[in-house]
């Protein structure tokens, strides 16, 4: 299978009108029994991940020979497929990305290792030839290495790497047209990505590399999409492990940088974007260019809000940054909290008739709420 077809556009929506059809009850049956099955299990990522693909190769099976396919081509049934990964991968997202405290962990101590890193790693640490350098092409590969966290379907987490690694690919292929020099494949193509990746620093790469792995199917990490992915994967083990003698540089050099990055990333936090606090009467304190500014939620009284973007500083971009981590952060808690709180329909309305139950309910609520934002 070559890499075209194994990245084809699905037509999700075709899928899910197909999905609507009286026809396909008993596809929609296997599906929510399927997703619902997820639940009774411990969290077990290689297990998981054995059940999603073996539940995708069944419905394949079973989808060819439905009525609904019966005169489908070949491209219509993949699409098929690919969007009951994207349905089910969804509804399941929460249970199986990141499901791990080593996940969460691994994800952390790469975030931080990068931001040390993006403070004195140059492209010649990493021995990528002059020739190869360009600023610009690395820039946009970044940033479409940084849209990773975008989607939660493994295909279209897949396709932000695909992007970035063309865009790396097209670099090396231009330069070779242009000039006498002959790119090594592999040997010039994993450190250009490995210095894009410490610039674009993209959110939780170890579990959404872990993730595709996981939960793509099988069939279609073959080709370009494989060597892509693979590299990446060997882009996040070099970043992890590395160290003085990777970047041929002396031990006390790079130590010296280690340790000045992490003294910089300290005084950063310290001024700007870490002194963020929610106290008890839901207050916002934080500081700006040295003067500390009291910040009411409930009154919307929120930093920058007045701001105009040519008036911000370097500073303020990176206190913005840190105020948008903390609230996405707060925002998954809350999320997840939600979702535990596994509430029947049933049972909220007989809350909105019963005053004595909603009182109840709400106390639990709260229970949950203050354990899984807190927490």
């Amino acid at each position: 299978m070559d890499s075209s077809s194994a990245l084809s556009q699905p037509n999700f929506y075709d899928f899910l009108n197909r999905m609507r059809h009286p026809a396909s009850a008993d596809l929609v049956r296997a599906i929510k029994s399927f997703i619902v099955s997820f639940s009774f299990h411990a969290t077990d990522a290689d297990n998981d991940s054995r059940k999603l693909q073996d539940f995708l190769v069944t419905m394949e099976t079973t989808i060819k020979e439905h009525p609904l396919w019966v005169h489908a081509s070949h491209e219509e049934l993949d699409s098929a497929i690919e969007g009951l990964e994207k349905y089910v991968m969804t509804k399941l997202f929460n249970r199986t990305f990141a499901s791990s405290s080593e996940d969460v962990k691994a994800d952390l101590d790469v975030s931080e290792k990068i931001r040390l890193l993006q403070h004195f790693i140059r492209p010649d640490h990493l021995d990528v030839p002059r020739v190869l350098h360009n600023e610009a092409s690395w820039l946009f590969a970044a940033k479409e290495l940084q849209k990773i966290n975008t989607f939660k379907a493994p295909r279209e987490k897949l396709l932000c790497i695909m992007n970035c690694c063309r865009i790396i690919n097209n670099l090396l292929l231009n330069i070779s047209m242009s000039s006498n020099y002959v790119p090594a494949g592999a040997d010039d193509f994993l450190p250009v990505l490995i210095y894009v990746t410490i610039k674009a620093n993209p959110p939780q790469l170890h579990s959404n590399l872990k993730f595709i792995q996981l939960f793509r199917r099988n069939s279609k990490l073959v080709s370009e999409v494989e060597y892509y992915l693979t590299n990446l994967i060997s882009a996040e083990t070099f970043i992890t492990n590395i160290n003085a003698s990777s970047l041929s540089m002396e031990e006390s050099e790079f130590e010296k940088n280690m340790q000045l990055a992490k003294l910089a990333n300290e005084e950063t936090a310290a001024r700007h974007g870490s002194i963020l606090q929610l106290s008890g009467d839901d207050a916002l304190t934080t500081r700006r260019h040295g003067k500390e500014i009291h910040v009411n939620l409930e009154g919307c009284e929120y930093p920058f809000m007045e701001s105009e973007a040519k008036d911000l500083t370097v500073e303020d971009v990176q206190q913005l940054l840190r105020l948008y981590q903390h609230v996405v952060t707060r925002y998954t808690r809350l999320t997840k909290a939600l979702a535990r709180l596994s509430l029947h329909e049933e049972r909220l309305l007989h809350t909105m008739k019963d005053p004595a139950s909603s009182t109840e309910l709400k106390k639990e609520i709260e229970k949950w709420l203050h354990k899984g934002i807190l927490d």
